[in-house]
């Protein structure tokens, strides 16, 4: 009975957290500077964290100046960790800008929207993330393009890399991993068939001990490079810091 009443208090407090982010957005989000936006997406990402009783580990350290993160996909809360760490502007599907409410907030953090249904939209995407780059911005992608459960990773699409490439922008891999107090991996966060947002949310406020680990590997230099080998090895990077032991 203690858990269901915990996670009832959890998701309570989320609920009032959410309301005040989206009167940050509406009445203060306008006149703050770049910096001052920064700062207000790093701390309501922190304190939604602790809300919902997640514990935040940061290890590594975000390069200065642009940079394109690329991380491994597990659930919604990769955006929040991420952004817990080092806001970053996100390319996130269409869908989430017709989310109830929350749209909102995605949008204020200057999300970039890709159209996965238009084979030529991420044309676009990278074009608007190489400017994005070019004006000094972190944005963020999962080019795994889907989330997993967290035991292993999935093929990386190399699509938007080229964005970094093309502005000589370097690709700092970063490495996520969920563990609470029963699993290594926590199933608790895993976003994956078909869980609905409703659920996911219910299941992380539940959870014991939940943590989330963001690992910061070093930069990989993009100038003269190839996207898919550059995805590949931002993939092996990121694989090894999962799984630091391999089998022989």
């Amino acid at each position: 009975m203690l858990r269901p009443l915990r996670a009832a208090w959890r998701l309570l407090r989320v609920a009032v957290h959410v309301l005040h982010g989206l009167a940050i957005v509406r009445w203060r989000f306008g006149a703050l500077d770049a910096a001052g936006r920064r700062e207000r997406v790093l701390w309501w990402s922190r304190a939604l964290l602790r809300h919902l009783g997640i514990t935040l580990v940061v290890q590594g350290t975000p390069r200065t100046g642009a940079k394109l993160f690329v991380a491994n996909h597990i659930s919604w809360l990769d955006i929040v960790a991420i952004n817990a760490t080092a806001p970053a502007r996100f390319v996130s599907k269409a869908e989430v800008r017709h989310w109830p409410v929350l749209h909102q907030l995605v949008t204020a953090a200057g999300t970039l929207y890709l159209e996965r249904d238009k084979r030529r939209d991420a044309l676009r995407v990278v074009h608007q993330v190489a400017q994005a780059l070019q004006d000094g911005d972190t944005v963020a992608v999962f080019p795994e393009g889907t989330t997993g459960t967290g035991h292993q990773l999935l093929p990386f699409h190399a699509n938007l890399l080229q964005a970094a490439i093309a502005t000589s922008t370097p690709v700092q891999p970063i490495a996520l991993r969920y563990s609470d107090h029963r699993e290594a991996v926590s199933s608790a966060v895993a976003y994956v068939g078909d869980t609905t947002i409703v659920q996911s949310l219910w299941w992380v406020a539940c959870a014991d001990g939940l943590q989330v680990t963001v690992r910061l590997l070093e930069p990989l230099g993009s100038r003269h490079a190839d996207r898919r080998a550059l995805a590949q090895h931002a993939r092996d990077r990121i694989e090894h810091a999962l799984n630091p032991v391999q089998p022989t």
